[in-house]
């Protein structure tokens, strides 16, 4: 069971499940990963009971185990931006990403990132941590973003990512009217030949996204997405696949003269946070442009 503990690198656990050894209730009990496992054993930074275990040693039921997370340093500078702050606790923050904001440095992008200006949040709240982005965005999405503030949350919430625990919705503005208002796109996605762009292939891996139609607009159609899986421009190469390219999306063939960017914005994210041991659902209002563009191709009557 966890205590109510708001330190962002101290983790505080009281075993109530059975006595074993250590290793097991830091595996299994507090879902620790064996990489973060290691490093704290090397470190010595684990303790039972305000004193120093082993990991062979027995855990008894009413022990409490207490980590601390080591303080980190960010290899990139810090610097200041607006950031839309939608949710906190000791774990994670939740923030709201512009369209055209690189999420991470890249070497055609050392600054000006959010992750830029993710670290100079972090120094004002004296978070001493690096920057670990739990779910990533296109530069010219717009939406939810889960940034870990220790790698214990990191390790758990990616762990839940990458096995389509979390659930995602996502606005989109598409070209033309589909034939169905709800319906599944199951087809495979690969790289191609470019390396830049995907494209459905039989060779790919299996691709499953979900829409449903939220609103008819001039030969457009505003629709409500979720994922199944979590491939690279998924949302963006099986609209297009099928006809239906998102209204702005260059890459992929939309219409670029009602807007500059793909008209996608992630609205919605649930995930579990591990020391509240509870689902959160956090939600993004739909973009300034987004919504002029809605209201630009909503028929008049």
């Amino acid at each position: 069971m966890w205590f109510n503990n708001q330190q962002y690198n101290k983790l505080v656990w009281k075993n109530e499940s059975r006595n074993d050894t250590l290793k097991q209730i830091l595996l299994n009990d507090m879902g620790i990963s064996l990489r973060l496992l290691y490093s704290l054993k090397k470190d010595k930074q684990i303790f039972v009971n305000k004193k120093f275990y082993k990991m062979h040693e027995l855990v008894n039921i009413g022990d409490i185990i207490e980590i601390n997370l080591p303080y980190e340093a960010n290899e990139y500078d810090a610097e200041d931006m607006d950031i839309k702050l939608l949710y906190e606790d000791a774990d994670l923050m939740v923030v709201e990403k512009e369209p055209f904001v690189v999420v991470h440095p890249t070497k055609g992008h050392q600054s000006g990132t959010l992750a830029n200006g993710l670290i100079k949040l972090f120094k004002d709240k004296s978070i001493n941590s690096k920057i670990r982005f739990v779910n990533r965005l296109d530069r010219d999405t717009s939406g939810i973003l889960i940034v870990a503030k220790n790698s214990y949350c990191h390790s758990i919430l990616t762990k839940d990512d990458a096995m389509h625990e979390m659930g995602k919705k996502y606005y989109a503005v598409v070209s033309g009217h589909l034939e169905k208002e709800s319906g599944v796109i199951d087809l495979p996605i690969d790289k191609s030949e470019d390396g830049i762009r995907r494209m459905v292939s039989e060779k790919g891996q299996r691709a499953v996204t979900r829409y449903k139609v939220i609103d008819k607009l001039k030969q457009a159609t505003l629709l409500e997405i979720s994922l199944e899986t979590g491939r690279t421009h998924q949302i963006r190469v099986h609209f297009s696949h099928i006809g239906h390219p998102l209204v702005g999306d260059e890459l992929y063939g939309g219409d670029m003269s009602l807007l500059n960017r793909q008209a996608l914005h992630c609205f919605e994210l649930g995930f579990y946070s591990p020391r509240k041991s509870e689902i959160i659902y956090i939600k993004s209002e739909l973009p300034h442009d987004m919504r002029e563009l809605v209201k630009e191709l909503t028929p008049t009557y």
